[in-house]
């Protein structure tokens, strides 16, 4: 074989082996990328709901969107809050001291009925089915975690 010939089979299979490696990088990447499915498409999807556990469902769902969005309101009263003391003063002051804590209030109030929401849910469901969930909101609260 000649030089030159080996010389372009060498560079051919490193620009297709420096593809094949952006090319599954990128795709590694956009994965972690993607937001995790919503428990409720997750429900839905791997669940095999029956029609009355659904119905049920939809009623904790509909529950839980109210609160949560009351709850979520609260944090940005707090928010704002916080930005008006802190415009006020440009200091850590008891005003912002309070709207610190009026927030953290409102986060722990959210995350708890977060939790008594998935609880809910979970009553409504089979043994079998309660495991693949309860599997399923474990894996959720790790990757948050990482």
């Amino acid at each position: 074989m000649s030089l030159m010939r080996a010389m372009i089979i060498t560079l051919v299979l490193a620009i297709l082996g420096a593809g094949l490696g952006a090319w599954g990088g990128s795709q590694y990447v956009l994965r972690r990328m993607q937001p995790p499915q919503p428990l409720h498409d997750l429900m839905h999807h791997k669940l095999r709901l029956t029609a009355e556990q659904d119905r049920q469902i939809e009623g904790i769902e509909r529950d839980h969107a109210a609160r949560r969005r009351l709850l979520q309101a609260e944090m940005r009263a707090a928010n704002a809050e916080l930005a008006q003391a802190f415009q006020e003063r440009h200091a850590y002051t008891p005003q912002v001291q309070a709207a610190i804590e009026r927030s953290h209030v409102a986060m722990g109030e959210l995350q708890k009925e977060t939790i008594v929401h998935t609880l809910a849910m979970r009553e409504v469901l089979t043994p079998q089915q309660a495991a693949v969930f309860d599997a399923i909101i474990v894996k959720s609260l790790t990757e948050q975690a990482q």
